[in-house]
């Protein structure tokens, strides 16, 4: 994986605003000075679930039930701040998705047989449009892990949970090794992991909610157990739309799981004001040798522009706790669907200028 003890690095999490192209948005990414870059999702069409749709086996679409209330509108932060959310609902404020780049609605998808891959074709095509315009020294390509998959899943086939998990981290492994096999860095994005600590880990308790991800941490590494960790990015985030996020669960708290994750680098929130105060984290947790460090230091949950010297204290901030050489300038979660085209842009901007400012720091 691409590292400098020269200067800081920039990335993104993955998706950006659509565009024309793969070219257009690789130019994009260029013309805002980022160094380690994709298609901006595009190939996905800016979903990072449902491009998987088509590309497992083994399941049936089904509508939800009559009354069924979707995950994403479910947990403590929707029953505590419930009167916002039913404003921002009925505003369309929850994110920022013309043309619908985030689903609202989803299908469960219920597992009636063996779990298989079957989108090595357009996998391949997604990998041939990136390596087109990009180096593969300077290219990720993001793919979802297994615990974020099975969320909008359901099981009638295996005998237990845990082989249902395992059987949708094998499938994944086809996915997974051919991205780097074409000289690719994978990017593992992990939305729901942490996530569901505000739908069903509060009741559960921090004890059993632990044992819960660990399973599907375990999982993960299975499916990656022949990728070489250099090769390997875990994109860990709370959920990424406009809310209140009160009741996240504090890095603090689940710092140990995401560095079990085999990965060289680990992509999380540092730039809202939900996260901002977790650099502290690493007074304390050591990050392990050869490791890298990928905090957001821009933010898409809100339209403000960081300035460039903000984005260089807090990049500086992390620097100091876990070398420079370790960090990687990023972003909180991706912009597609989530921050005005112009506002993300802007960002990014701001994010590389930011980078410029630390490294002379």
């Amino acid at each position: 994986m691409k590292r400098s003890s020269e200067r800081i690095l920039t990335t993104h999490v993955g998706s950006l605003p659509a565009g024309a192209s793969v070219e257009w948005v690789v130019g994009r990414q260029r013309d805002a000075g980022l160094d380690l870059i994709n298609e901006g999702e595009y190939t996905k069409g800016g979903d990072w679930l449902s491009y998987m749709e088509a590309r497992f086996a083994g399941f049936e679409a089904r509508a939800p039930g009559p009354g069924a209330v979707p995950l994403i509108a479910q947990g403590r932060d929707r029953e505590a701040f419930a009167d916002f959310y039913r404003y921002a609902s009925e505003k369309g404020t929850l994110f920022y998705a013309p043309g619908e780049q985030i689903k609202r609605v989803r299908p469960i998808w219920v597992c009636t047989g063996p779990i298989t891959y079957a989108g090595l074709a357009p996998l391949q095509e997604e990998i041939a449009a990136l390596k087109a315009h990009v180096p593969a020294e300077d290219a990720f390509l993001t793919a979802t892990a297994p615990a974020s998959l099975e969320v909008y899943r359901r099981n009638e086939y295996y005998k237990s949970e845990e082989e249902f998990v395992y059987a949708i981290a094998e499938a994944m492994r086809a996915e997974y090794e051919a991205i780097v096999a074409a000289g690719v860095v994978l990017q593992i994005d992990d939305a729901w992991l942490v996530a569901l600590w505000d739908r069903i880990g509060i009741e559960m308790g921090l004890k059993r909610f632990k044992q819960r991800s660990e399973l599907r941490i375990a999982a993960l590494n299975h499916a990656l157990r022949n990728v070489p960790e250099d090769r390997v990015r875990y994109h860990l985030c709370w959920g990424s739309w406009h809310g209140p996020h009160a009741y996240d669960i504090e890095l603090k708290h689940v710092v140990d799981l995401m560095l079990k994750v085999k990965a060289q680098a680990y992509l999380i929130e540092g730039a809202n004001a939900r996260h901002e105060h977790e650099y502290a984290v690493w007074d304390e947790v050591r990050l392990p040798e050869g490791k890298i460090l990928v905090p957001g230091v821009v933010t898409h949950s809100t339209d403000v522009v960081e300035h460039p010297e903000v984005v260089s204290q807090r990049i500086q901030r992390y620097a100091r706790r876990v070398g420079r050489e370790n960090v990687i300038a990023g972003c909180d979660c991706g912009f597609g669907g989530r921050s005005h085209p112009q506002i993300a842009w802007a960002k990014l901007k701001s994010l590389s200028e930011g980078a410029a400012l630390a490294s002379k720091a």
